[in-house]
């Protein structure tokens, strides 16, 4: 597997080994670590983990592209559709982002906000990581004309006082440390991460908790259908939690989550025995989660039954599930693309557009694999676009 990976240099490498000292350290005084908290160290862990650290994430430097990073088609659709719904809540409306990544995604949105008449009494930006936060402030600084910049805001933790607006999440739910279990002779265990006998990282199973058995029992009473023997899989025990934490204080208004997943029951397919967790290198997915801890980003396909269960019990109803390539034509890709493609500078920008557009769209690359939910509490009406709602596959779940 190693081989066919790009080669860290020598100080990615000495990275890598003081995250690794700490991984062993931990380990050896507190025994096997489960997999959950070993991916949440490799991610995040201060000045160590994958999204704490300097080096850069996305795009073609980084490790991964995003929809945000190709251009700024994707932003200014997610900005049509909600832009109805910060319309009806009016003035005191906000946005609040997800882990803002590169910023690439606010600053083309602010511009869409701005464009529409429309814009957020605040474009909040919850990211945990301060390297991320320093990059999307200078990179908004520097890109937004002073009054639209001065509406932005990074936070700390989610809002506690109650607030009216949307929510937005593009590629996070996948980075939540995830658990993995297994069966054998019908008794749920939980993958963990312990050392061998030469100080190496090394996977293990151990009896699963209460918690972690009780969400894998619920995953085969949903399918109707036990899990074999042996099967492999991921599990978000603390999915609702973590929904009522972020979106505990949206009194009115829409969530939207954008994410590569599966409906549950094409998540758990028999012939899918060892999940979907993957890692990323320098645009290279492997399967080794760890190899290099703290040079990878983790993921993990999102169980998207899963998440509207989290919804529903955080007092969210699902008001639309549907495919990123119908979520966007339906949102008015089309629109903003010709008028994107007719202020283009020159024929290579254009070619990026129709580019940008093919990889959003198309089966192969982003228009199927990744999913869109909208979510919506405590408002009169639901002021979606027609086109958004006769889209709709919530049957599906």
């Amino acid at each position: 597997m190693a081989s066919r990976l790009p080669d860290p240099g020598a100080d990615e490498r000495a990275h890598s080994e003081r995250l690794l000292q700490l991984l062993r350290t931990q380990i050896a005084s507190q025994g096997p670590m489960p997999f959950a908290q070993y991916m949440e160290r490799c991610l995040y862990a201060p000045g160590l983990g994958y999204y704490s650290a300097g080096k850069t994430k996305f795009g073609a430097a980084g490790d991964f592209v995003t929809a945000p990073e190709l251009g700024g088609l994707f932003a200014r659709c997610v900005v049509n559709a909600v832009q109805p719904v910060m319309a009806m809540l009016g003035e005191q409306a906000d946005f609040l982002e997800l882990g803002g990544g590169s910023g690439a995604f606010a600053e083309a949105a602010l511009l869409a906000f701005a464009d529409a008449g429309v814009p957020p009494r605040r474009y909040l930006i919850l990211e945990p990581s301060a390297d991320l936060r320093e990059r999307q402030r200078e990179r908004l600084a520097t890109a937004l004309p002073a009054g639209l910049n001065a509406r932005v805001a990074w936070l700390d933790r989610p809002p506690e006082d109650g607030w009216r607006g949307v929510l937005f999440a593009n590629e996070v739910v996948d980075a939540l440390p995830t658990t993995r279990f297994t069966l054998r002779t019908g008794e749920v265990y939980e993958e963990h991460v312990a050392l061998d006998g030469e100080g190496r990282l090394m996977r293990t199973d151990r009896p699963a908790d209460a918690l972690v058995a009780g969400a894998v029992r619920h995953l085969e009473r949903d399918l109707g259908r036990p899990f074999e023997d042996g099967y492999r899989s991921e599990v978000l025990p603390q999915l609702p939690y973590w929904i009522q934490a972020v979106a505990g204080s949206l009194e009115a208004g829409v969530m939207l989550f954008v994410d590569y997943g599966y409906v549950r029951r094409e998540y758990y397919l028999a012939e899918r025995r060892d999940g979907t967790l993957m890692a990323h290198y320098r645009h290279h997915a492997h399967a080794d989660p760890l190899y290099l801890p703290g040079l990878n980003d983790l993921t993990a396909s999102v169980d998207f039954t899963a998440l509207a269960e989290a919804g529903n019990s955080a007092g969210f109803g699902v008001a639309a599930y549907l495919p990123q390539a119908p979520f966007l034509l339906a949102s008015g890709l089309q629109g903003v693309f010709e008028q994107a493609y007719a202020q283009a500078a020159d024929d290579l920008a254009r070619h990026r557009l129709a580019q940008e557009v093919r990889r959003l769209t198309m089966p192969e690359q982003m228009g199927e694999r990744f999913q869109a939910m909208l979510f919506a509490r405590g408002l009169d009406a639901l002021p979606l676009a027609a086109e958004l709602l006769a889209a709709d596959q919530g049957g599906r779940l």
